[in-house]
């Protein structure tokens, strides 16, 4: 056989065949749209499914949650978001302070009827102030308009973190429907209302809740890189990106943890924060731990252990308390 025919076989091979079926896909503007799950399976048949794009910022990089389920619930159940610390330069979604397995953690809050999302952000070096505080929103906003996919209950959601995710969570949860610190609108959404960045319980962990009161500690540059400012930051700057500034009597119930011992961030921050909201008629508890630093963290392993343990222990019954699970 001529060596030509052996290109042209191919050729007829495909003519004789017909056409080829149809490629079956549907048109949406949702945007991003789940990605197949890869899962990972916790005790307490807890289920996770990693790395889900909640967001796609212009010229950034996607930005990615993982969400933690319990396994054979049939009713909606309420949703905690975890907010990542890192003093806005570092951390990931699965970093939780001196804890050495955190996702662990995050299981075992899902196994008590909840499910549990953990987020990342923009941080500073990737882009300025209010930049973190609009993902947060998204992440809600995604995980409200995703409600049944995911099993959630849109109207029983919270919040909490630690450090710069205690900022990110408390202002969070009062700066519901304050228009400058929303996300960008979505040209590609789709025309449903968009879904509320609104919180139902609000938990911060020796975080920034003031930058205007805030002490810089030696060596550190203060929040001057995280909102964007050339030296000292204005007034105005600081106000904007500061939960008490809108402190009212809307806000979610909060739960505030400090240990007595921060070098980093002063415990007056909870304090302040604390009388704020005392004198906006919203319901608050504090919790301050003796002799830890920072992250909870003691002068011992054995200490950091207990002080994180109090933590999570009373974050998971504000929770309980505050957004009632399937039990």
């Amino acid at each position: 056989m001529p060596k030509n025919w052996l290109r042209i076989l191919p050729l007829l091979a495909l003519i004789g065949a017909g056409t080829p079926p149809p490629i079956h896909f549907e048109v949406g503007r949702v945007r991003p749209e789940p990605w197949p799950e890869t899962i990972t399976r916790f005790p307490g048949d807890v289920t996770a499914a990693a790395d889900i794009i909640y967001s796609q910022p212009l010229h950034y990089r996607p930005l990615r949650l993982d969400l933690y389920r319990p396994e054979g619930r049939h009713r909606p159940l309420p949703l905690i978001i975890h907010v990542h610390g890192g003093a806005w330069v570092t951390g990931t979604k699965r970093h939780g302070g001196p804890i050495k397995d955190f996702p662990a953690v995050l299981a075992q809050f899902a196994a008590k009827g909840f499910v549990v999302a953990s987020i990342e952000y923009r941080l500073d070096g990737e882009a300025h102030f209010p930049a973190a505080i609009q993902d947060v929103k998204s992440a809600i906003r995604f995980l409200r308009l995703h409600a049944k996919d995911y099993g959630i209950d849109p109207a029983r959601v919270g919040i909490f973190g630690g450090s710069a995710g205690g900022q990110l969570s408390a202002l969070a949860s009062t700066s519901c429907g304050v228009e400058p610190l929303e996300p960008p609108a979505d040209r590609n959404a789709s025309d449903l209302p968009t879904p509320s960045d609104c919180v139902q319980a609000g938990v911060s962990w020796y975080g920034v809740h003031d930058f205007a009161t805030v002490p810089t500690p030696p060596g550190q540059t203060g929040p001057a890189p995280y909102l964007g400012c050339e030296g000292r930051c204005s007034k105005d700057v600081l106000a904007f990106a500061s939960p008490i500034t809108y402190v009212d009597a809307h806000d979610p119930p909060m739960l505030l943890i400090h240990g007595l011992a921060d070098t980093l961030v002063a415990v007056s921050q909870t304090q302040e924060f604390v009388a704020a909201l005392k004198s906006a008629h919203v319901p608050v508890e504090a919790i301050y731990i003796p002799n830890v630093d920072h992250g909870f963290v003691g002068k011992t392993d054995a200490d950091t252990a207990n002080a994180n343990e109090r933590a999570l222990t009373a974050t998971l019954t504000f929770f309980e308390q505050k957004l009632a699970p399937e039990r």
